[in-house]
């Protein structure tokens, strides 16, 4: 085999072996992107079907309910137009109650409740995830805006 010949395959070889890696991490990239919707994107039919992403909003009130005697909790989360129900079995935050924001990982069902595989609170009294401040804050289309404060 010829100096040039032998060139011309490792040329071709890396590039192959760069494109093969660079497909690879593209792909690993893509499984673990997670998108934010908010409750009215999600009964509006924006969230993937069968895939995970994340659902953020406020816990309404009253919703909490929790199975005697296990870790299994079912609650609402709005953002003051429309509702999600969740359905999460696993620790909570501390933080978490009622009346706070929330960001919840997981998939929609086909039943329309959300499943929950991680919980997260805010954590402290004026943070919120900016997903979910511009969803509180931004009113649709004749609704009125969510109270301040």
């Amino acid at each position: 085999m010829t100096p040039r010949r032998r060139r011309l395959l490792l040329v071709i070889g890396i590039l192959a072996g760069v494109g093969i890696a660079g497909v690879l991490a593209l792909q690993a990239f893509r499984t673990n992107v997670m998108f934010f919707f908010d409750p009215t994107q999600v009964a509006n039919g924006e969230a993937p079907a069968g895939e995970r992403f994340r659902l953020g909003g406020m816990v309404e009130d009253g919703s909490v309910v929790r199975a005697p005697g296990s870790l299994e909790v079912r609650f609402v989360v709005t953002d003051f137009q429309r509702s999600v129900p969740v359905h999460y079995t696993g620790v909570l935050p501390d933080l978490f109650r009622e009346g706070q924001g929330v960001v919840a990982h997981g998939r929609l069902g086909s039943d329309g409740v959300f499943t929950a595989d991680e919980v997260l609170a805010k954590h402290d009294e004026n943070y919120m995830p900016p997903e979910v401040s511009r969803s509180l804050k931004t009113p649709q289309p004749g609704t009125t805006a969510p109270p301040q404060g």
